[in-house]
């Protein structure tokens, strides 16, 4: 079997690694994108027209030109969860099996927002960024996360995860979902309007969907707590930009850290991260060794089972992958 691997060359050890890319080549014929660039869905078409499989890097579309133009290929494995790339029903069409990985930086998410709540709450990257510029920063009042009420919107497995960690931390914790109910966790389900007016530290971890997008919007804002912070490590999708830039001028919102925003990989926007008030990074609260290992190896036994047969964990239109089965079914 031929797979092709699409990521660009300087995010291939940081977004797949060498285990991965070790055990790959054990069990199949690996070709790598050997650029530094993202390819279009056209450069994939050409680069790996006698491959049957394509793992596609996070940025990769997987599109109607792309199946149509790639005969042999029997499956797009995406090493992510985010599938929004991937047009399936063109897939489906053509007969190419899609999959995706499982959630591996569960941890790695959750620490990150831990992080950014320590350091919104003390200001740790404002002080810092003064005693760079050569000018002493004046002392001022801490808030602690214990005793100090966490708001989480979406109640998945990062929820899950972060929510545990908040109250082990002393924080008190409600959360909004309307998919899912909390139990007996210690934590308590509200409404999302009550959760913004509550909330010292509202935590966005909601999937981006048709429904969800623009959900934090200048409404939603204008309820939130004054002097209340907001978090975003979902999708940038999910936020209004103007709105929570006007929310933190007026000086409603104290503050927010984002790793997510609107520009290319779900990184946040210059207009957006340059904000004074905001803290913002790129898009690596789940840049961990354990977390990226996690997806890349399930690319791997996904690539061992396409070619055994099997219906690989992460399968999405198993039923329309006659392109599979008719190869490796016989």
């Amino acid at each position: 079997m031929k797979v092709f691997v699409s990521h660009p060359q300087s995010r291939l050890a940081h977004y797949y690694g060498s285990r991965a890319t070790l055990a790959l080549q054990a069990i199949a014929e690996v070709r790598f994108n050997p650029g530094d660039t993202d390819l279009s869905s056209a450069q994939v078409a050409t680069k790996a027209r006698d491959c049957d499989v394509v793992i596609a890097y996070r940025q990769t579309v997987g599109d109607e030109a792309l199946f149509e133009a790639m005969p042999r290929l029997v499956a797009f494995v995406r090493n992510a969860i985010d599938i929004r790339t991937v047009d399936v029903a063109a897939a489906s069409r053509h007969g190419v099996l899609v999959t995706q990985a499982s959630a591996g930086f569960i941890a790695s998410v959750s620490e990150w927002v831990i992080g950014a709540m320590i350091d919104l709450g003390r200001g740790l990257t404002s002080s810092a960024q003064l005693y760079r510029a050569g000018k002493v920063p004046p002392p001022t009042m801490g808030r602690e996360l214990r005793g100090s009420t966490l708001g989480v919107i979406g109640y998945g497995q990062i929820g899950r995860y972060l929510c545990d960690a908040a109250l082990a931390l002393g924080m008190r914790v409600v959360v909004h979902d309307p998919h899912v109910e909390p139990g007996d966790s210690g934590v308590q389900a509200i409404s999302l309007l009550h959760l913004l007016r509550e909330s010292d530290f509202t935590v966005c971890l909601a999937a981006a969907t048709p429904e969800t997008e623009n959900m934090m919007d200048a409404q939603a804002f204008r309820a939130m707590k004054t002097g209340s912070f907001f978090i975003n490590a979902a999708r940038g999708n999910l936020v209004d930009e103007d709105a929570l830039l006007q929310a933190l001028d007026s000086a409603h919102l104290a503050g927010c850290a984002i790793d997510v925003g609107r520009a290319p990989d779900q990184m946040p926007t210059l207009r957006v991260a340059s904000h004074p008030r905001i803290i913002a990074t790129p898009h690596i609260g789940g840049l961990t060794p354990p977390a990226v290992e996690h997806q890349a190896m399930e690319t791997v036994a996904q690539v061992a089972d396409i070619m055994a047969g099997r219906t690989p964990q992460g399968a999405v239109n198993e039923q329309h992958a006659h392109r599979w089965k008719e190869r490796f079914h016989a």
